[in-house]
């Protein structure tokens, strides 16, 4: 069997290293370079605290390979998941209610989230203003890769790429194809409910304290911030691109990080879903999609390469019943609660 796959980022490497481990013939279609679009500037994160169930399913087993990293790619530099941990914050009742509810779901998935107080958060975050915030969620598990292009790269290793513009599906001599090009997917798959949506990120210069170890992010205030292995503090508006907006947030919150400097912005875009969850499976005889991943491609993909790889070779995982590209139609959508 051959088997086409378009796009070069951690989704389209992901499967076709699954494919091949499995037997497939596949080349990679790339216009540009391996990881040339989002999958090249994201920040390595991994978490397991969503709120539906099949988020927290493909976290799970996608978790159990990452602890693996470095045994099962081939990599030039060690591919270490550190496990900082990611706290939610909540400023309201109803906020904690909703994260004590997202903290039921993930425990009932396997995911040992937890919900602390506010004196029990800031022992986890030191640095951390306890009386801005009502309570958060926790999870130790949760954390990320500090090189997280050398992940994309050891993907890519032993893999057919190929340097081509695919302008339609139907020219590629394969008797299946995968599109996992994220936004462009939607000039390969007409009428996939695909939109834009803009990211930046702020980044300081090196600091050599320790100001912040785990990930902090803070729903209400539309906020993330976490300190790199290389000292870089790195902090995000979530509802825009917003310096300002930023640094009210650390202002009321991280008041330890009030001398930190922004210099450096790195753009980026989501393709993102009308539920904020990826679209996966087959939309045709012989073509598959996985795209629509709204930022959080990289922690998945090891799980949605091996579901997207088995529809290839016939088999019907649970979670295509769920993320399928008939959900749309259908009125079956997965609002996601719980982003970043």
């Amino acid at each position: 069997m051959r088997c086409a796959v378009v796009g070069a980022g951690i989704a389209g490497l992901a499967i076709a290293r699954e494919l091949q481990g499995r037997g497939v013939e596949v080349a990679v279609y790339e216009r540009t370079g391996v990881g040339a679009g989002a999958s090249g500037v994201q920040p390595g994160g991994v978490r397991q605290q969503w709120g539906t169930r099949v988020a927290c399913r493909l976290a799970r087993e996608s978790v159990a390979f990452w602890r693996e990293a470095t045994e099962r790619l081939e990599s030039r530099v060690p591919l270490e998941l550190r496990r900082g941990g990611y706290l939610f914050t909540a400023k309201s009742a109803e906020t904690l209610e909703r994260l004590a509810e997202n903290v039921r779901v993930q425990n009932e998935e396997g995911v040992p989230s937890r919900l602390v107080s506010a004196d029990e958060a800031a022992e986890l975050v030191p640095g951390l203003a306890a009386d801005a915030i009502a309570g958060a969620a926790w999870c130790g598990e949760d954390g990320y890769f500090d090189r997280p292009q050398s992940v994309v790269e050891a993907f890519a290793r032993g893999l057919d790429i190929r340097r081509q513009t695919v302008r339609r599906v139907g020219e590629l001599d394969a008797d299946a194809v995968v599109v996992a090009a994220g936004l462009d997917t939607r000039s390969l798959v007409p009428g996939l409910p695909l939109a834009a949506e803009d990211r930046l990120l702020f980044l300081s210069e090196p600091i050599g304290e320790r100001l912040l170890e785990p990930l902090v992010v803070a729903p209400e205030l539309a906020f993330a911030a976490k300190q790199l292995a290389d000292g870089r503090v790195l902090a995000s508006d979530l509802a825009g691109q917003s310096r300002t907006r930023i640094r009210q947030a650390i202002d009321e919150l991280l008041p330890r990080l009030a001398y930190v400097t922004f210099a450096l912005r790195v753009p980026g875009v989501y393709d993102v879903t009308p539920d904020r969850q990826p679209i996966l499976g087959a939309v045709d005889d012989g073509v598959f999609v996985a795209c629509g991943f709204s930022g959080h491609g990289f922690m998945i993909a090891p799980a949605v390469a091996r579901i997207v790889a088995g529809a290839v070779l016939g088999e019907r995982d649970p979670v295509l019943d769920v993320l399928g590209p008939d959900r749309f139609a259908a009125g079956r959508l997965v609002p996601e609660p719980q982003l970043v």
